[in-house]
C-alpha cells in the first residue's frame, strides 16, 4: 500500500501559495502533511499562515527566520516556539528525517545542489553524499536554500520541496518505491533555483500538472 505524504517549506508569511498547496493536498487525499520551516520572514501574513498550519495538522519543524519573534501576538508566538529542530519518523519501512537546512540540526547551512542555471553542482552533491554517509535515514526533508530537488546521495534520498512563495512548488513523496510530484502553485512556472545571490552567501491554479522526479542513483 503506498502512503503520499505532502511536502512544503519555506512559506514565507504567504497564505495563498500556502491555502494552495494544502488545498490541493487535500484533494490528493495525502495521508500526511510536512513543513521544512521558515514560516515567517518576508511576507506579512505569518497569522494566517500560522493558522493554516495548525488547522492542516501539518508536522513542522523550526527554520532560521522562525525564531526572530519580535512584533508577534502570543498566539504565533506560541506555535513557533513550540516548533521542534527535527522530525522523524518510520513509514512503509522508511526512516523520513526533516530539518530546515542540513543534519543533525541546522537552520542555517543548507543543502545547495543547483547553480543558478538549474544545473546539478557535481562537487557539492560529491560532497553532501559524504556529509551524509554516516546516517541511518532513507529519505531527508530540507528547505532553507529556495532549491528544488530529489536526488539519490549515497543511500539517501534528499528532498527539497521549493518555497510555496518563491520556487512556487510543493511537492508529493509516494512510500515505499519513492516517487516525488513537483507541484506547481499560483498558475506559475515553477523555479527551480531562486535568489542565488542569497544562496552563495554561505549560508496552474485549479487541478496543475504535475511533475514526476524519480530518484536516479545513476545521475
Amino acid at each position: 500500500m503506498s502512503v503520499q505524504l505532502g511536502l512544503i517549506s519555506d512559506i514565507h508569511a504567504a497564505a495563498d501559495p500556502l491555502r494552495e498547496a494544502l488545498a490541493i493536498f487535500a484533494r490528493k487525499r495525502v495521508d500526511l502533511v510536512l513543513c521544512a520551516g521558515d514560516i515567517a520572514g518576508y511576507g506579512t501574513e505569518l497569522e494566517q499562515s500560522v493558522a493554516l498550519l495548525a488547522e492542516s495538522g501539518c508536522r513542522t519543524v523550526c527554520g532560521n527566520h522562525d525564531v526572530r519573534l519580535n512584533g508577534q501576538g502570543p498566539e504565533v508566538r506560541s506555535f513557533l516556539r513550540n516548533l521542534p529542530q527535527t522530525w522523524e519518523a518510520t513509514i512503509e519501512g522508511k526512516r523520513i528525517f526533516m530539518v530546515h537546512a542540513s543534519p543533525p540540526c541546522s537552520m542555517n547551512q543548507g543543502i545547495t545542489l543547483l547553480d543558478q542555471y538549474e544545473q546539478m553542482l557535481p562537487e557539492a552533491k560529491e560532497r553532501w553524499t559524504r556529509e551524509l554517509a554516516g546516517y541511518d535515514f532513507d529519505v531527508l526533508i530540507v528547505g532553507h536554500t529556495h532549491q528544488v530537488f530529489a536526488e539519490m546521495l549515497g543511500r539517501v534520498l534528499v528532498v527539497n520541496p521549493g518555497s510555496t512563495v518563491f520556487n512556487h512548488t510543493c511537492a508529493i513523496l509516494s512510500l515505499p518505491d519513492p516517487d516525488v510530484q513537483i507541484v506547481p502553485l499560483s498558475g506559475k512556472k515553477p523555479r527551480r533555483v531562486w535568489h542565488w545571490g542569497m544562496m552563495t552567501h554561505r549560508n496552474c491554479s485549479g487541478a496543475p500538472p504535475l511533475c514526476t522526479i524519480r530518484p536516479d542513483s545513476q545521475k
